[in-house]
């Protein structure tokens, strides 16, 4: 187990007699590319994040629920006394008309056993086409943090990857002029002076 003294920090910047350029210049790359990262993933996260906010508010704002009727009666059968079991849901076709005058259709989730023109609540968009039932407040702030995050955290591994990647040519750069030296004054050693 190698012998190392304590942690010395911003020990890349300090004065050494041996340091050379390379070292310098490796220095000020690690310190560039760090600082890139972090603003990069920053700016790419806080973007997404409140891009995905603001749609997720629009669709909050902009769709809406109406009320359709089922088109025929829903597979399954209803329970006892005539209620319809509301823990199994099947798919339905219903019908609605948009706030425009314009007719749909599609499927949606109902209860079993549901008769032919039964109410039903579909979300549609200002266009009047079925949409997902739109997340709250609290879920689209949870949805856009984290997709915000992971898109930070892809934007800010593409600098960190580059950097990484340029610290490598510099060390391979520095190891070939170790061995040009070495090949030079490596000789030298076997010499005794008399």
């Amino acid at each position: 187990m190698a012998l190392r003294g304590p942690k010395v920090w911003l020990w890349r910047w300090r004065r050494n007699p041996l340091k050379r350029r390379a070292d310098r210049v490796e220095a000020w790359v690690v310190l560039g590319v760090w600082a890139l990262t972090v603003f990069v993933g920053v700016l790419a996260g806080t973007t997404v994040s409140r891009s995905v906010a603001e749609g997720l508010a629009r669709e909050r704002v902009e769709w809406r629920p109406l009320v359709a009727r089922l088109a025929e009666r829903a597979p399954g059968t209803a329970s006892e006394d005539a209620h319809v079991s509301h823990a199994e849901q099947v798919w339905a076709t219903a019908r609605w008309t948009a706030a425009d005058g314009s007719e749909h259709s599609g499927q949606l989730r109902v209860p079993a056993g549901s008769a032919a023109g039964a109410p039903v609540t579909v979300w549609t968009d200002p266009e009047g086409r079925q949409v997902t039932r739109p997340v709250t407040g609290s879920q689209a702030r949870v949805r856009a943090f984290l997709i915000g995050g992971v898109a930070g955290l892809c934007a800010a591994a593409v600098p960190l990857v580059a950097g990484r990647a340029l610290r490598g040519r510099l060390e391979r750069r520095r190891i070939a002029q170790w061995d040009d030296e070495w090949s030079r004054f490596g000789p030298m050693w076997g010499r005794t002076t008399g």
